[in-house]
């Protein structure tokens, strides 16, 4: 079980004793890779009477193109700054540059997070 919560150090390096031992809402997942493909989407229970909708490959993004959003078809992911191995395995994240019908976008969204792709124009 892999902690997600507090340092257990200072900002001067001095050590913080744990006030509670380690629980169950403060474990995190593995991050949802989401590839280009085939939408699947997977519902998991989050915290609170809560469920999140995590997209695990999608083939559509809602592209905003200037005054208007319009569905377009992923083609391939042409960058990607949170992991340079994610262009070649085609995986979708905040930030990533992708190739839609509509042009090249911006992805905004969080696909692992919301289930959806949404991403913006991007001029080139």
């Amino acid at each position: 079980m892999k902690d997600q919560g507090r340092s257990t150090r200072k900002r001067t390096g001095g050590r913080l004793r744990p006030s509670h031992k380690k629980k169950k809402h403060e474990l995190g997942r593995q991050p949802t890779e989401t590839t280009v493909g085939e939408t699947q989407l997977r519902a998991i229970d989050a915290r609170g009477n809560t469920r999140k909708v995590r997209a695990l490959s999608t083939d559509v993004a809602s592209v905003a193109t200037g005054g208007e959003t319009v569905q377009a078809e992923i083609q391939d992911v042409v960058e990607n700054d949170a992991n340079p191995n994610y262009v070649r395995r085609n995986i979708v994240t905040k930030g990533a540059l992708i190739e839609t019908s509509e042009g090249r976008a911006r992805v905004t969204s969080r696909p692992g997070q919301s289930g959806n792709v949404n991403a913006v124009l991007v001029d080139e």
